[in-house]
């Protein structure tokens, strides 16, 4: 079991995985800051200095806090808005690398004639097994 156990935790996969998770973890508190620190005071100062978490509506004995939703929300959309351009901008570093030529080979003329044979071959196959 601990052999087993062993295998399964130092597979390719598992250790991939978890550098992944440490990584977006590190990525989510940089991302929340820029978010948090710079991006919300500009938004602010636009929206002159509105904080939307501080809204509810009392009903009974229940606070219902329907700003902090609404502040939650943006601080979505404001995270996938940064993220998309964090990615928008690695594809584009990517793009510029060269990419290698395809080499297209040609195939001589006893290769091209095997190969009709070979899917001649399979034609007939698929109609005997339809049939």
């Amino acid at each position: 079991m601990l052999k087993e156990f062993k295998e399964f935790a130092l597979r390719g996969n598992v250790v991939d995985l978890a550098v992944a998770v440490v990584i977006g973890s590190a990525f989510s508190a940089i991302t929340t800051s820029l978010v948090n620190d710079i991006i919300m005071p500009l938004i602010g100062i636009i929206t002159g200095g509105h904080d939307f978490s501080g809204l509810q509506l009392t009903v009974g004995n229940a606070v219902v806090k329907y700003g902090v939703f609404i502040q939650t929300v943006i601080n979505f959309v404001l995270i996938a808005a940064v993220l998309f351009m964090v990615v928008k901008f690695m594809n584009r570093l990517k793009r510029k690398q060269p990419q290698p030529e395809e080499v297209v080979q040609k195939l001589t003329m006893e290769q091209e004639l095997l190969t009709e044979i070979r899917d001649l071959l399979k034609k007939e196959e698929k109609v005997k097994d339809q049939s």
